[in-house]
C-alpha cells in the first residue's frame, strides 16, 4: 500500500485563525500548509513541539536550534540549480519529442497506403524450387 494523504480538521477560536492567516501571509503560503508544516514538525518530533514566538525562546548558544537548521555549501546549493535547469530543460526535450511523435503519427494516419517490407516478403514466399526474382548472393 502507498501512501494516502488524510484530512485532518481544527477547531480554533477566531483571534487564533486570524493569527494563523496573518503567519500564512507573512510567509505567502496557504493556510493549510502551515498546519500541514506543524503537523509534520509534531510526528518528525514525537509530538513533543510546542509553538511559541521566536523572541520567548530565550535560549542559549549551547542549545541547538528548532526546528533543526543545516547549513548547505554555495557549490551544493549551486549543483541543484543546475541539475533543476537541466532536468526542465530534458522535459522541454521530451515534450517536443512527443510533439513530433504525434505529428508524424498523424501524417502515418493521414496516408492512404502504408506498405511494410515484412509483408511484402510474405506477399512473395518461394516454393521448392522456385526462385524468387531477387536474389542475393
Amino acid at each position: 500500500m502507498g501512501n494516502k494523504n488524510k484530512t485532518v480538521s481544527f477547531r480554533v477560536n477566531e483571534d487564533a485563525f486570524v493569527a494563523l492567516q496573518e503567519i500564512a501571509e507573512e510567509r505567502d503560503i496557504s493556510l493549510s500548509s502551515v498546519f500541514r508544516d506543524y503537523v509534520d514538525m509534531l510526528v518528525a518530533h514525537d509530538g513533543e513541539v510546542a509553538v511559541v514566538p521566536e523572541d520567548e525562546l530565550g535560549r542559549t548558544e549551547d542549545e541547538p536550534s528548532f526546528p533543526p537548521t543545516v547549513e548547505v555549501s554555495k557549490s551544493f546549493v549551486r549543483e541543484h540549480e543546475r541539475l533543476e535547469l537541466e532536468s526542465e530543460h530534458l522535459r522541454e526535450q521530451v515534450a517536443e519529442y512527443r510533439e513530433y511523435v504525434t505529428e508524424l503519427q498523424d501524417r502515418l494516419e493521414g496516408e492512404e497506403e502504408v506498405l511494410l517490407l515484412d509483408d511484402l516478403d510474405a506477399d512473395d514466399e518461394i516454393t521448392d524450387g522456385e526462385q524468387g526474382p531477387y536474389r542475393l548472393g
